[in-house]
């Protein structure tokens, strides 16, 4: 049994059994036994694969993405240039590289990252040397932390690992699910209680006996966050992630480690917990702070529009043989609607005036 399985089992013993939302923020983020602190989960040697990893031209369409809005906003300068769980740094990287064709974005940028993982800091400041990318770099903890400028933020799968409350249907009302002790091992319990205040997403769905509901207020109040400082200093953001477009039904909470799905209460601390990220709920949330929500789109038709099939045809032209290849087969598993074209989804974050009343690129109707 490891360090922070010993800690929760004697947390439940004394405290009862935990929410499944306190389950997840110990085991990501212990300060001392946290999958995200102790360790780089990225890349083929870790635990899974961002789409940043799989190819540059992900993140170079982001960045052109945010070139983009940036002229639209009056190309404010200085302007910050954010993002939210940035991972090894890949992304930015590929999104400042592709920003410096646009004239003076990279020099107006002032680059933030709201990471608390001590270890993808060292790897994003690897991947983010000064004198390359010619902006100095900022950390923050929190979303809060953000400076009053003007700014786009980049949010790639940064909700799905934030912590989630699961509720059940019973005959009797909405019962919460737990992690309790079951044979001094962690187990899922339902909290023999009725939930006394029902969340408003409950009353919303029209749920089943026996249904499990997800609800996270960590994830409507980080949107919550970012959507008030765009509001109050102008700009957007943009979220990627895999999800769901509406609130839906269903127990969605799945643990990976070693590129393979384990037991979610299995070995704490040693792999990584996330679940489908409800847009809806982050297009309400977005809305009551002020701001106005695009798509989400699948993102494989926000790609298609940001032109990434004429951006691997570029890139094939010079390549060897096998490199052409790995090209076709990178474009395949962002795009294809059976591999992260589909499931995975894109929302744009923005106030009017950014938008000039316009549509941002890759969220057009005709999707």
């Amino acid at each position: 049994m490891n360090s922070l399985a010993t800690h929760l089992q004697d947390c439940i013993r004394l405290e009862g059994p935990m929410p499944i939302s306190r389950y997840m923020a110990e085991a990501l983020g212990h300060p001392e036994w946290g999958y995200y602190i102790s360790r780089d989960p990225l890349g083929r040697a870790g635990d899974f694969i961002t789409a940043p990893e799989v190819s540059q031209m992900f993140g170079e369409l982001i960045g052109l993405w945010c070139a983009d809005r940036w002229q639209a906003m009056g190309a404010p300068d200085p302007f910050i240039l954010a993002e939210l769980g940035p991972g090894r740094g890949t992304l930015m990287a590929d999104a400042l590289r592709a920003g410096a064709s646009v004239p003076g974005f990279v020099q107006a940028a002032q680059v933030h990252l709201v990471e608390t993982s001590p270890v993808l800091r060292a790897s994003q400041r690897a991947a983010l040397p000064q004198d390359v990318t010619s902006c100095e770099i900022t950390w923050h903890d929190n979303i809060a932390d953000l400076p009053a400028l003007p700014g786009l933020t980049i949010a790639n799968e940064f909700f799905d690992a934030l912590p989630i409350r699961q509720f059940q249907r019973a005959e009797d009302g909405w019962h919460e699910r737990m992690v309790g002790l079951q044979d001094d091992a962690l187990c899922l319990v339902l909290d023999p209680a009725v939930v006394p205040a029902v969340p408003t997403e409950l009353m919303a769905q029209d749920a089943e006996l026996g249904d499990i509901v997800e609800v996270s207020s960590a994830r409507t109040g980080a949107m919550t966050e970012l959507a008030q400082h765009i509001v109050q200093n102008s700009g957007g953001a943009l979220v990627i992630d895999y999800g769901h477009g509406r609130s839906a039904v269903g127990d969605t909470l799945q643990a990976m480690r070693g590129h393979k799905f384990v037991a979610v209460l299995d070995d704490p601390g040693q792999a990584d917990l996330t679940s489908h990220v409800d847009f809806q709920a982050l297009a309400e949330a977005a809305g009551s702070a002020g701001a106005r929500a695009y798509g989400p789109v699948g993102q494989g038709a926000f790609l298609t529009q940001l032109g990434i099939n004429q951006r691997a045809q570029m890139l094939q032209q010079t390549a060897t043989v096998e490199q052409a290849a790995a090209i076709a087969s990178a474009l395949l598993r962002l795009t294809d609607q059976d591999q992260m074209g589909q499931l995975f989804k894109v929302m744009a974050v923005t106030t009017e005036t950014t938008n000039e009343g316009q549509t941002p690129p890759g969220f057009l109707e005709s999707e």
